[in-house]
């Protein structure tokens, strides 16, 4: 979809008001320039009381009254929470997941493949949608919010996994017994109706294709959604969703319980919620990948549809923060950026997770900061709308490889399936370095048809340790017609259904690789005692001298060139002899493959040497950390050219394009001319390159 106007606004809670105070709301969003709303996705109780019987007053009263001020409304179907009187008359909707049966409490305790839950969606959906969509405020919905599929683990799940396994093998329990290796342990399967619960499986296949089928029931759930609304919403509104990221007390990495690649397809616009860590840990790291995802699902703007305002108290931003972090958003795509939330609430379990107001409602500096930012974004916002990237380098992920690695962790014992998911940490270890050295790149899934040489230069393709066959020879032909590659360890390991595969590793990419494994081992050479760790380290070739004495950690694969050579060698009386990084030359591109866990200045040292020898390496990636350096290309084709310093120390910056002229103030410069950042600021120049 294209925007109109770029959107300012806020989540808004009129129903958790200690007091009606709904006009003075109104009077200070206007002050700050807030022209949009989202409201409702979370209030079912307050809408349907008791089963049928429905009050939507106050969600009329807050609709009319935005309408009046001029502020634009997201209604979100409120269906990730559900009111108490369902769980307690239909247990049944409640979710099941390893820890047993869930009782009423939280949000997303439900079982979202129910049918009694679905039926009462349906109901509270078309009744939001049919009293707010012809009202000219309401822009578009949000249904759900962050939905995942909450290991739900019900008796039909199980049964529509069952279905789904005898459509994937045509029936035939040869075949996946087979495909899974379930003749270990006696886990063969000889009827359907034999089929055992997933949930205490011991076979990383079939756990993993588990995994699999529940990311397509969110989907499915969405996608239903989707199409009860799409029966009502105008050809001028949008309908979307909220995706949130692997939380580690922030946003981190894929969301493992929903593939964003494939539910966002329906959606009109992509959605996202960012949270990350500000005052002196602000680096736009998250704001990035973050941002990277949510563009790269549909190669359009996208939607901020949370973030953070005051937050934690460890997360109130210092002053020009809030400034940098929104323009951060903007020069990764998005059109839209909303906070969590308009006001703090005053009871329950995020009462200390802060908004834009106070628990007093008194202008303090987060909101008058906000009313800056609203100010500007009125006066230039529209320079922002419909833009593009033309990056020239991908990330290339997996779902199925994330929830395999899962199954089977590099960190620690093998045999110790983790919660943690530790391909998003090999994820992050690339991603970085990379953006610290202000290379922009795209995030796509494994098999996307935009991954080809016309489109990409350059793919990063992080423990892509699940596989299938075309998808190995969709990267090895990119190479092979002059594309370049950069693989991390275990890549290639296992097929579809994580089944190691039986060729010398890195298997099919071997010849593409120009390199071979048959030994992996610990790197730290006193795992398993009680002594401190004694990491190994590795040794660079001329090209790669900076990475010497770097220490590598959790696995180490003993590579030995066929026709590659080595970029670095172990540091080890036995493994000395084997490579840890590699290079090749195959067809017309080059194949890059790191064999161990190699640390932030590793991997640096790596991308310039790769950059360089590709003729990726500018001007701008000679700018270093704290300054970042981002561009978009507006809808005329010219190009805005941001600069931001993350840090609180004033920097002095060059500029990177033939010409540029501030849109935020009266300065121009040209290529090669230096001007000043302060603390955590920024600049933003219409550009010539």
């Amino acid at each position: 979809m294209d925007f109109k106007n770029f959107l300012y606004g806020a989540a808004y809670y009129y129903e958790y008001l200690p007091y009606d105070r709904l006009d003075e709301d109104i009077k200070m969003m206007k002050d700050a320039n807030i022209n949009v709303v989202r409201i409702g996705e979370s209030t079912w109780s307050t809408y349907e009381p008791q089963e049928g019987v429905f009050d939507f007053s106050k969600l009329d009263k807050v609709v009319n009254a935005m309408q009046k001020a001029g502020i634009n409304v997201i209604i979100g179907t409120p269906t990730y929470a559900i009111p108490t009187w369902m769980a307690k008359a239909y247990p049944e909707v409640l979710l099941t997941d390893k820890t047993g049966k869930h009782q009423y409490g939280s949000r997303q305790i439900i079982d979202i493949t129910n049918p009694t839950f679905r039926s009462f969606s349906e109901r509270i959906i078309r009744k939001m949608i049919e009293r707010t969509v012809h009202n000219p405020a309401v822009i578009g919905f949000q249904v759900d919010n962050e939905t995942k599929h909450f290991d739900t683990s019900s008796e039909n799940v199980y049964l529509a996994f069952e279905k789904w396994l005898k459509k994937k093998f045509n029936g035939d329990l040869d075949k996946l017994n087979h495909a899974y290796g379930l003749d270990y342990w006696s886990n063969r399967i000889n009827a359907w109706e034999d089929f055992p619960p997933i949930n205490s499986t011991i076979n990383g296949s079939l756990g993993t294709a588990f995994e699999a089928f529940k990311r397509t029931l969110v989907t499915d759930f969405l996608t239903w959604q989707v199409n009860i609304v799409n029966e009502y919403k105008r050809s001028d509104q949008f309908v979307t969703n909220n995706f949130d990221f692997e939380w580690r007390k922030q946003s981190f990495g894929l969301n493992a319980d929903s593939n964003h690649f494939e539910v966002s397809k329906p959606f009109d616009v992509t959605a996202v919620d960012v949270y990350h860590p500000t005052q002196d840990h602000l680096t736009g790291t998250e704001i990035a990948f973050c941002g990277d995802v949510a563009r790269s699902t549909k190669d359009k703007n996208y939607i901020v549809m949370e973030t953070e305002a005051q937050a934690f108290r460890h997360w109130v931003p210092y002053p020009g923060q809030l400034t940098l972090q929104a323009f951060s958003h903007i020069a990764s795509g998005a059109n839209m950026i909303s906070y969590w939330h308009w006001h703090s609430v005053h009871n329950s379990y995020e009462t200390y997770w802060k908004g834009l107001l106070g628990h007093d409602f008194r202008p303090n500096p987060v909101y008058n900061e906000a009313k800056t930012i609203g100010k500007k974004l009125n006066e230039i916002g529209s320079n922002f709308l419909n833009t593009k990237k033309k990056n020239r380098v991908a990330f290339v992920v997996s779902n199925q490889a994330l929830s395999a690695v899962d199954w089977f962790p590099y960190k620690n014992t093998i045999f110790d399936k983790t919660g943690e998911h530790q391909y998003n940490d090999v994820l992050r270890s690339y991603y970085d370095p990379l953006y610290r050295l202000n290379v922009e790149a795209d995030i796509l899934q494994i098999g996307d048809p935009r991954i080809t040489n016309k489109n990409y230069d350059f793919l990063i393709v992080p423990m892509l340790y699940s596989a299938t066959d075309e998808q190995l020879e969709q990267l090895n032909q990119f190479i092979k017609n002059g594309g370049n590659v950069l693989y991390s360890f275990r890549s290639g390991y296992t097929n579809q259904d994580v089944k190691a595969r039986t060729d010398v590793q890195p298997a099919l990419i071997s010849k593409s690789v120009g390199a071979e494994y048959e030994l992996f081992v610990e790197p730290n050479r006193n795992y398993g005692t009680d002594q401190p760790e004694k990491d190994v380290t590795i040794s660079g070739s001329k090209e790669l001298s900076g990475i010497d004495q770097q220490p590598v950690k959790y696995w180490m694969e003993l590579l030995t060139p066929t026709t590659g050579k080595a970029l670095a060698t172990y540091d080890h009386p036995y493994w000395g002899k084997y490579a840890a990084i590699t290079e090749n030359q195959y067809g017309n591109g080059n194949a890059f493959y790191a064999g161990s866990y190699l640390n932030q200045q590793s991997i640096t040292e790596l991308y310039q040497y790769i950059l360089k020898k590709i003729g990726l390496w500018t001007t701008r990636q000679e700018q270093e950390f704290p300054i970042i350096n981002k561009q978009l290309v507006t809808s005329d084709n010219s190009v805005l050219d941001f600069y931001f310093n993350y840090s609180n120390q004033e920097q002095t910056v060059k500029y990177c394009s033939k010409t540029g002229q501030s849109i935020l103030n009266d300065l121009s410069e040209k290529e090669g001319d230096s001007f000043t950042l302060k603390p955590w600021g920024l600049q933003v120049f219409r550009a010539e390159n």
